[in-house]
């Protein structure tokens, strides 16, 4: 191929000078696809169909895929997007203590309508690519350089042995951060699935002696272990969890007979373990029921008799209900995040005691889910996928629970109205969820939280009369709210810094 050809922008592909990041999502999306990202574009869209608004309110998607290559060993990862997005997502790297650098390849105007910020991704691609530091390289575009048509996919398959990924995590087409995270695992095993079919692959650094499930979606690190030792008496065992921590396990992932979509949303994953014939088994042995579903179906899975999955089942029902009935919990309690995992703290939930009207995930419906969805369903729960921001908090008002499990603004909003609230991510989701582990995990936090509403009744009482919003405080004549000049200021405001915007720098 020339090198004109490889380095010139697409034609048609818009400049995107002076507009960028603030261009609004359907501009990126247009320029995206004139710049030749149409079919990366719809793959998105049928792999993560969006809900009836735009999307959720979430964090930058690619928080999700990043935290998945810095998670991993011998691999590096170089972020392709504007300054101020690659610094805030270095927050992931502190966050999750990766100590290991994210790598940058800046850009100005003239680099991203050239075709030269290509090159210098290139350059540095081979500058960084050690075989004694890195098995993997992860490259990833962000919103403008996707928007941009930067092509990824013209980069090496692999250099001197360090294999090389590029992938595209726009925030106008991967939802939320949890779906980008399928986005780097479905590479990630679509690359590792074509190195199998091409010849021999390094071995597991554990050969198991009984056939694995493997499990599909980030969890607790104790959940594995616990869904270990229930596929014990079945002569089965746990394989990799993907996202994998290093390259070689995920052959090892696509070795297992069985994958257990513990996460639903992993459409890409799927697709790839699909291919390589293996069967999906959806929902996880959350709860006694939720359980004995999934020894169930795992069994079915393997062509297990029944024998073995009755007595997997004899052997951990009985302590689980014991776990439950020791904690339970009472209340009424809605539950919202963007974790993928709310249907199943929701089944916990119900089979602890507690009243569950209402489920919100910013997660799309999948078929892997349809078991959680019809059991709670049959219990009376309304399930909101794709839940937004105002239909969390709508939920909130209708059902005036004992307690608001959700995101940051959700809990924020229930404890304005003196409703307890825990936040989802750090305070639920960060806890064993599996068997009996996580039978009576959830009820010290939970009942803990319930049992806070007088403190708030006193502290609203306490402050009751203070105003709230532009009318906080102690006032003889309280100030007159003028939304017109907040907006007017506001225009002026977002007008120069579009003026003053120069992409990269």
């Amino acid at each position: 191929m020339s090198e004109d050809l490889v380095t010139a922008a697409p034609e048609g592909a818009p400049p995107l000078e002076g507009a960028g990041c603030h261009a609004g999502a359907d501009t990126m999306r247009d320029a995206a696809a004139k710049a030749g990202k149409t079919e990366v574009l719809d793959r998105y869209a049928a792999d993560y169909p969006k809900g009836p608004h735009d999307q959720p309110q979430s964090m930058c998607p690619a928080f999700g895929s990043l935290r998945v290559g810095l998670r991993m060993r011998r691999t590096a990862t170089i972020l392709s997007g504007s300054a101020c997005c690659v610094y805030g997502l270095t927050f992931t790297s502190h966050f999750y203590g990766a100590r290991r650098t994210v790598g940058y390849v800046p850009f100005n105007s003239e680099t991203l309508v050239t075709g030269k910020l290509f090159e210098d991704i290139r350059e540095a691609v081979h500058d960084m690519a050690d075989p004694a530091l890195y098995d993997t390289i992860v490259v990833t575009n962000l919103c403008v350089p996707t928007a941009s048509g930067v092509p990824l996919q013209l980069l090496p398959n692999a250099i001197n042995g360090v294999r090389i990924i590029g992938i595209d995590v726009p925030g106008f087409g991967v939802p939320t951060h949890a779906e980008a995270k399928d986005v780097l695992a479905g590479a990630m095993l679509k690359y590792a699935r074509e190195e199998i079919m091409a010849g021999p692959v390094a071995a597991p650094a554990v050969m198991p002696d009984k056939p694995t499930v493997t499990l599909l979606g980030e969890m607790f690190p104790a959940d594995p272990v616990g869904i270990s030792m229930m596929l014990e008496p079945m002569g089965l065992t746990t394989g990799p969890v993907v996202p994998t921590r290093e390259w070689r396990e995920l052959y090892a992932a696509l070795a297992s007979p069985v994958v257990a979509a513990i996460h639903p949303f992993y459409t890409a994953a799927v697709r790839e373990f699909e291919a390589a014939g293996r069967t999906i088994v959806g929902s996880a042995p959350v709860g006694r029921d939720g359980t004995a579903a999934w020894l169930a179906a795992i069994g079915d899975a393997f062509g297990l008799s029944a024998d073995k999955v009755a007595a997997a089942q004899n052997k951990w029902l009985p302590a689980i209900v014991g776990a439950l009935s020791a904690k339970p919990i009472k209340g009424r309690i809605t539950v919202s995040g963007y974790e993928g995992s709310e249907l199943l703290v929701a089944r916990l939930l119900i089979e602890s005691g507690a009243d569950v009207p209402y489920v919100g995930t910013a997660c799309p419906r999948t078929r892997w889910s349809d078991p959680d969805r019809e059991w709670l369903e049959a219990k009376g729960t309304r399930i909101q996928y794709r839940a937004s921001l105002e239909q969390d908090i709508a939920a909130v008002e209708e059902y005036g629970p004992d307690l608001a499990i959700g995101t940051t603004p959700v809990v924020q909003h229930a404890k304005t109205k003196a409703t307890p609230g825990l936040y989802f991510t750090n305070l639920i989701s960060a806890r064993p969820l599996m068997g009996p582990a996580g039978a009576g995990s959830l009820a010290q936090v939970i009942n803990a939280a319930l049992g806070n509403k007088s403190r708030f009744d006193m502290m609203k009482g306490f402050f009751n009369g203070v105003g709230e919003g532009h009318a906080a405080g102690i006032w003889e004549d309280v100030p007159v709210d003028r939304p017109e000049f907040k907006k007017k200021f506001a225009g002026k405001m977002i007008a120069a810094a579009k003026a003053s915007e120069a992409i990269g720098n």
